[in-house]
């Protein structure tokens, strides 16, 4: 495995750093709307195949000889969906909702996949953006969306303070068995 020093990969939420031990070790993961590819980064640092895909194709150029990362660059929102029939071991969502695509997104995990996902709820507009309803999630929402067809291995919803004062929503799932495993402490 390639290393980097520290300071060459931002610090990734840490809901997704305690979780992604869940993603079979070398699987291939998917960093959708990743941005500046922070996860995308520390994920591939630590051994795994990880496809970054975001609108923004300055971002993307900063992945440039990135070991263990590709990219690639599609308007997630509008067009022809990017992913077609592929399957990832894990998906990796944090700050991004868009509701239309969600099921597709979703059809993208293999059975057995990890999803790692977290954004903003309805009550983050007193923090600031996103403050529009489009963007937050509903409370439980990601439960509801999930019912049946996941184990829900944590779930938190609520107000937090780091890394700013934001509400959110967050679980991590397994495709497949449909079982609800209680969160085991309050958000962070």
């Amino acid at each position: 495995m390639t290393t980097f020093p520290d300071s060459a990969v931002a610090d990734p939420s840490a809901w997704v750093a305690r979780f992604a031990p869940l993603i079979p070790v070398g699987g291939r993961v998917l960093d959708f709307a990743c941005g500046h590819g922070r996860h995308a980064r520390w994920l591939a640092r630590h051994g795994w195949e990880v496809e970054a895909v975001d609108r923004d194709v300055a971002a993307l150029a900063t992945f440039a000889g990135e070991p263990r990362v590709s990219v690639a660059q599609a308007d997630l929102e509008n067009g022809d969906w990017p992913y077609g029939t592929a399957c990832f071991d894990a998906i990796v969502v944090t700050n991004y909702l868009y509701r239309p695509r969600l099921g597709l997104l979703l059809d993208c995990l293999a059975a057995d996949g990890v999803l790692i996902y977290e954004t903003f709820m309805l009550g983050n507009e007193r923090f600031g953006r996103p403050a529009n309803p489009e963007f937050l999630l509903r409370p439980g929402e990601l439960l509801e969306r999930l019912a049946g067809d996941y184990t829900i291995v944590a779930f938190e919803q609520g107000e937090v303070a780091r890394p700013r004062p934001a509400v959110v929503q967050r679980v991590c799932a397994v495709k497949g068995q449909g079982l609800t495993v209680l969160p085991d402490r309050p958000p962070e």
